[in-house]
């Protein structure tokens, strides 16, 4: 059985696209996100407001994202990883809007640490002493 860790983050980007095909076929504009750890990708969706209101009318979007602009999109999220550098754990988002219709998107790539991790790599007398150079 195949799992996870042995699939490339940019075939789990794939998967990702993949199964979020019908949801953004009813959406015009929003925002992909997905969580990552151990460049595993775990979390991911799509957040969004698809209802626009105006004088006093709730409407939401008649048609969303074609199969071909969903390639493209698809296309540049995955092309986005080559900027992805030297991280394991963090969030992309891509935020994305139909305009004449093109897809327009803008990634987002952040990185995430956690201090205990480091607290284990370097020893404590460095630590402090790092500590008392600040201060």
């Amino acid at each position: 059985m195949l799992k996870t860790d042995q699939i490339s983050l940019p075939r789990q980007l794939d998967l990702v696209f993949r199964e979020l095909e019908a949801e953004l076929a009813g959406l015009t504009s929003g925002t992909v996100f997905v969580q990552i750890r151990n460049n595993v990708i775990g979390k991911f969706g799509i957040r969004q407001n698809p209802i626009s209101g105006r004088n006093g009318h709730l409407s939401g979007g008649d048609s969303g994202l074609t199969a071909a602009q969903q390639a493209s999109f698809r296309k540049m999220a995955i092309e986005s990883l080559n900027f992805k550098r030297h991280w394991t754990h963090g969030e992309i988002s891509y935020e994305f809007a139909l305009r004449q219709d093109m897809v327009i998107v803008d990634a987002t790539l952040e990185s995430n640490y956690n201090m205990a991790n480091l607290m284990i790599r370097y020893p404590r007398k460095d630590a402090t002493s790092t500590y008392q150079e600040w201060s």
